[in-house]
Order: structure tokens, then sequence, then C-alpha cells
């Protein structure tokens, strides 16, 4: 693998956005299944990523629902699916509108995919 894709996701984790902040601080990093933050995975960097149950968590800003941003997620998620790993997609404004709901996802998602 790149080792400017460590660099990048490096970056990643320094320059969090508002959303990925309140994810990682008021849920994710104290979580009972450990996450990581901005984590390579094949060639590709997720927002957070559980390995133990091979789920990766994506928040998504406005550019990914435009046709190319469909198009690149949908091509992303069928990749990170052939190496085992699930993926939720989460907007934004689920995160600023929706917080408890989003968070009883994730752990209902997690539980599941441990259960495998």
């Amino acid at each position: 693998m790149d080792h400017n894709i460590y660099d990048l996701a490096r970056s990643l984790r320094k320059n969090m956005t508002k959303e990925e902040r309140r994810l990682w601080y008021d849920f994710l990093r104290d979580y009972p299944v450990r996450f990581m933050r901005q984590r390579p995975i094949d060639r590709y960097i997720v927002d957070f990523y559980c390995s133990k149950a091979l789920l990766a968590i994506e928040l998504d800003g406005s550019q990914h629902y435009d046709e190319n941003g469909l198009r690149k997620d949908s091509v992303r998620d069928a990749d990170l699916a052939r190496v085992g790993v699930k993926v939720l997609r989460i907007p934004n404004s689920e995160v600023n509108q929706n917080f408890p709901g989003i968070c009883e996802y994730i752990d209902i998602e997690v539980k599941k995919r441990l259960q495998r």
C-alpha cells in the first residue's frame, strides 16, 4: 500500500469535520468495541472503522449526493464489500438532527456484525 495514504489518513484525523468530531468524541471514542478514525482499508480511507465487526462508517456531506459522488461511493462500497467490510453511510444532516438515532443505528449494526 502507498505510504502517502497513511500520511493523508493522519492529516484527515487532525482535520476532522464537525460531524466527525461529534460522532468520535460523543460516541465512538468510548464505545465498548474499538473504532479507529480515518483508517486506510485497501486503497480507501474510511471515516471510522471497527475491525472486529468489519464495519466502516462514512459521514457524507452534500458532495456524495450528486451523480458523480453516488457513482464513486457505489464503486467504493462494492470494493470494500469484497474484502468483507460493510459500509454504513450516514448523512451529516443526520448527525446534526438525529444524533441519538444514529448512535442506536451504529450500535445495532455492530452487534449484528459481531454475531456472524
